[in-house]
């Protein structure tokens, strides 16, 4: 019994510190997109992003892995684009774990056996391991994402008016009514909850790889094994 117990135990500080890395690695890479530029870079290259949305205080210009050097405008849009669609999915995904912990599920059954959704566990948990959704249940989530992904989140009409613009003419929430300064700082404020929520869910996904499953904030662990 101890030598299993032991090898159970190793592989759960492995399985912890391969989490962590793929954390870390996350965060930087996150971190990239944030803003341009950094002292050392030519000059042509900090003035042309020194103003553009997003680097603000505290950190200004953050470009810790040099991707935006000697960038293009395009490559800049495609890197706020990029930065942009992770942050609304991981405001959502966020989102999506204060609700289900707090116990609000989907009311009916998850599948044709009769299983409930509120009876498969929180988090990555639900998606991966024993106690998982059925493999039908998560190729269609994946198959959803891949439809909004290739035909709906995207600019269709050609009309957006800056990266991440997905109106298409229909979802306007009465964008057009806003000023200029008001429409900069809504763009703003998507932007700083996108990277906060970055954060978030990648705290959130580190603890449920510690024993016990101790999310903070909640008040509660569960241990699903």
């Amino acid at each position: 019994v101890r030598p299993q117990l032991h090898r159970t135990c190793h592989f759960s500080k492995i399985k912890t510190e391969t989490m962590k890395l793929a954390v870390f690695a996350s965060l930087l890479a996150g971190a990239s997109a944030f803003a341009p530029a950094q002292v050392g870079k030519s000059s042509t290259a900090i003035n042309a992003f020194e103003n553009e949305l997003g680097a603000q205080a505290p950190l200004g210009f953050y470009d810790p892995l040099n991707f935006l050097e000697d960038a293009d405008e395009e490559r800049f849009e495609r890197l706020r684009y990029v930065e942009l669609k992770h942050g609304r999915i991981a405001q959502l995904a966020f989102l999506g774990q204060i609700v289900t912990r707090a116990g609000i599920h989907l009311p009916g059954s998850i599948d044709t056996a009769g299983n409930s959704f509120d009876s498969f566990p929180d988090g990555a948990a639900a998606l991966f391991g024993p106690d998982a959704i059925p493999t039908a249940g998560l190729v269609q989530i994946v198959g959803f994402i891949g439809f909004l992904e290739l035909f709906v989140m995207k600019d269709v009409t050609g009309l957006a008016e800056f990266p991440g613009d997905f109106r298409n003419g229909a979802l306007d929430f009465g964008w057009d009514t806003f000023g200029p300064e008001t429409q900069l700082r809504k763009r703003a404020i998507e932007l700083n909850n996108g990277r906060a929520a970055m954060m978030g869910i990648l705290g959130l996904m580190m603890h449920e790889q510690l024993e016990g499953n101790p999310v903070i904030g909640f008040g509660f662990a569960t241990n699903y094994q």
